[in-house]
């Protein structure tokens, strides 16, 4: 590493000089497109409208970030890469990159007014041996230089020379100083510490889905975030019309994330929770364990089936169709025949009862061609529009409501026991049933599972649109249902499925990735282990790591790679004063801190820090370097990372859940928060599994 302070000709003077010419370029870059003008390449006001969008679209992402690092590193090749490592995804041509020896590779493509290029996409193919490149396997990289910044500025610099044998391998001192940076505010990307096992996931194609198992601190997230970053760069054209989207388990978290793919300039990129992509209704009620366990079982999927198609009956009268003077009459026995030909083409309800007029009028226009009529398509249209036949579509394959159907079914003991006989016993059935039944689908008192399944219902009346990425963060929390729910989302594009076993702190959480992926549709996923551990201390991750035994036994415990121990204490507390000393300790230090404690605990804590005169905000607030201090109930944690984190009462914490051993994950969720140093404070006796 090279002093800041070193003369003017040095390298990192000449860094600092190309620092500055490229983010000259960026702006004159996006000045370019502010100048614009448009008025007379378009044909009409629509185009007009599209174009200023795309254009604004485009202003958005080359804005720079002063206090983001344009580039993060350099590649000096021994070779000019050739077209075939330049050459874009999806056959697209050579990118001119590839004349040049000396990549600077950083969070987008930026060029001079000549358009030769000052800093490379790190999602370019050229870029990959920056993650990948090691002295087993140089990839024809001579050196590989890794920067270190405070803020926006170019403090410093480290060299690797990879094609040297003599120079022994070490790990690098600036990549662990920003795995440790101290941070406050959302989550920043980690592009710049991406390890070649991140990589390689981060790069897999578009077809084919991934489910990445990631303990505390092994970035699963951020590789899912890049990995979207990734393919929107790899395969633009196709995810612009298809989508993508995000998916987290709560809003706390998506305001977490939700700087990180901007900052690579990816602004098009959807994020919501389960409960966002099933809002039909309005939930104004809660489930007990017990019913949110069976409403979220798979089997409430064949019983909504059931109870959906009880409503086509078997027609038992003709039609007759009245054209001018002639009776046209289809008789009941053929238009049974027409019903259990759509029945067993198995196509959704709705497509199906739109098909059925069709039929009917296509059986009539047989008779016509019969009697020697030359009928066409619109005489076809014209006696599917019959008022014979729509009185006998309604009549034998009447319209749902999917909110409606799933109010009868939990309304209606005998409706639910009729369609859930064999696949709900009578004690489950009694668990989801309402005690009051609601009188309307406005006045009823929806819960979060309830509105899972109404949209199982409007998927099997119409198919849910599908799009062409979708990112699961979490997952291991959500009910077979919500699975279903998710799939849908993707059912002709592909998934990246990032979670934790460990982590499952609901009583329906998933018990493998095999079953989970059968739910979601992908079961030909490829399931990723990361075990090495970038974000949590050692001492803090092998603490937590005692209850693995107890909440995940076939897990492989995360390994820290961090060469910092972290600061670890366990303390005795007599009350909430020393859990604010605490806190004004751990203030003390730079970066974030994050209060964590069973929810019941957080009025009283927020009491506490109130009188203490210690300012503080909520998960999913911003903090700021004069309120660096988070106060998290232990519901919420999941996801999160703060610099440092106060633990207040672990007993609690497994106490607020419903069961042990719900209660041990949602510790094991709270312990892991910490990227420099944990203090658990306790005056009730720690979990035995602890100690």
């Amino acid at each position: 590493m090279n002093d800041p302070a070193a003369p003017a000709d040095d390298p990192l003077a000449r860094e600092r000089s190309h620092l500055s010419a490229s983010r000259a370029a960026l702006r004159a870059m996006r000045e370019d497109v502010e100048a614009l003008d448009i008025r007379d390449v378009t044909a009409n006001w629509v185009n007009t409208q599209v174009l200023q969008h795309q254009v604004e679209e485009r202003i958005k992402a080359l804005a720079d970030l002063s206090d983001t690092p344009l580039f993060f590193g350099r590649l000096d090749y021994l070779h000019a890469p050739g077209a075939e490592q330049a050459e874009g995804a999806e056959g697209e041509r050579p990118q001119p990159e590839a004349a040049y020896r000396t990549l600077h590779i950083g969070r987008r493509h930026v060029h001079d007014a000549d358009g030769d290029p000052m800093v490379i996409d790190w999602r370019a193919p050229v870029s990959q041996p920056f993650y990948r490149a090691s002295k087993k396997d140089p990839m024809d990289v001579g050196l590989r230089r890794r920067f270190g910044y405070t803020g926006g500025d170019l403090t410093a610099y480290e060299d690797e020379h990879l094609s040297d044998p003599a120079e022994a391998a070490t790990t690098s001192k600036l990549l662990q100083q920003e795995i440790e940076r101290p941070r406050v505010g959302p989550m920043r990307d980690i592009v710049a510490t991406i390890q070649p096992e991140q990589d390689e996931i981060v790069r897999s194609g578009l077809s084919g889905s991934v489910c990445v198992q990631g303990g505390p601190g092994t970035g699963k997230t951020a590789v899912g975030l890049h990995r979207v970053a990734y393919l929107l760069y790899a395969h633009r054209e196709r995810l612009a019309r298809t989508g993508t989207l995000v998916v987290g388990p709560n809003r706390s978290f998506l305001h977490y994330i939700e700087q990180v793919l901007p900052a690579l300039g990816e602004l098009t990129v959807a994020q919501a929770t389960v409960d966002d992509l099933v809002a039909h209704v309005e939930v104004r009620g809660t489930d007990d364990a017990t019913a949110a366990t069976v409403k979220g079982d798979a089997r409430m999927a064949q019983v909504l089936r059931r109870a959906l198609y009880s409503h086509v009956t078997m027609p038992t009268e003709p039609v007759v169709v009245v054209r001018g003077s002639r009776r046209w009459r289809v008789p009941a026995y053929e238009l049974e025949e027409i019903v259990r030909q759509l029945l067993d083409r198995d196509i959704r309800y709705g497509a199906a009862r739109e098909a059925l007029p069709q039929r009917i009028a296509h059986a009539v226009l047989v008779q016509m061609e019969r009697a020697g009529e030359a009928p066409d398509d619109r005489v076809q249209d014209a006696v599917a529009r019959n008022a014979a036949v729509k009185a006998a579509v309604k009549a034998v394959w009447p319209a749902v409501d999917p909110a409606k159907l799933v109010l009868r079914l939990l309304g209606d003991a005998e409706f639910l026991a009729e369609h859930a006989e064999g696949l709900l016993d009578e004690q489950e059935r009694k668990a989801i049933l309402w005690a009051k039944p609601a009188r309307s689908v406005k006045s009823a008192k929806w819960s979060a599972a309830d509105t899972v399944l109404i949209d199982e219902a409007a998927d099997l009346i119409r198919r849910t649109p599908s799009l062409g990425h979708v990112v699961l963060d979490e997952a291991q929390d959500l009910s077979p249902m919500q699975y279903r729910a998710v799939g849908r989302r993707c059912t002709t594009g592909s998934a990246t499925v990032l979670g934790d076993l460990a982590q499952g702190t609901t009583p329906w959480a998933t018990r493998s990735w095999e079953e989970a992926l059968a739910h979601l549709g992908k079961p030909d996923a490829v399931v990723e282990e990361l075990t090495a551990g970038f974000r949590v201390p050692t001492d803090v991750i092998t603490y937590a790591s005692r209850l693995l035994p107890h909440i995940a036994p076939g897990l492989t415990p995360v390994a820290s790679i961090r060469e910092n121990p972290g600061f670890f204490e366990v303390r005795g507390s007599s009350g909430p004063d020393d859990v604010i000393a605490a806190c004004r300790e751990l203030l003390s230090r730079e970066g974030s801190v994050g209060l964590i404690a069973a929810d019941p605990r957080i009025p009283a804590l927020t009491d506490a820090l109130a009188a203490a005169g210690l300012p503080h905000v909520a998960p999913g607030e911003e903090t700021t370097e004069s309120t660096r201090l988070t106060l998290v109930p232990a519901s919420l944690a999941k996801g999160l990372e703060y610099d440092y984190v106060l633990l207040d009462e672990p007993q609690a914490v497994v106490d607020a859940e419903p069961d042990e051993r719900t209660g041990l994950r949602r510790l094991y969720v709270t312990l892991t928060r910490a990227v420099s140093g944990l203090i658990i404070t306790h005056g009730a006796p720690l979990p035995t599994q602890l100690t």
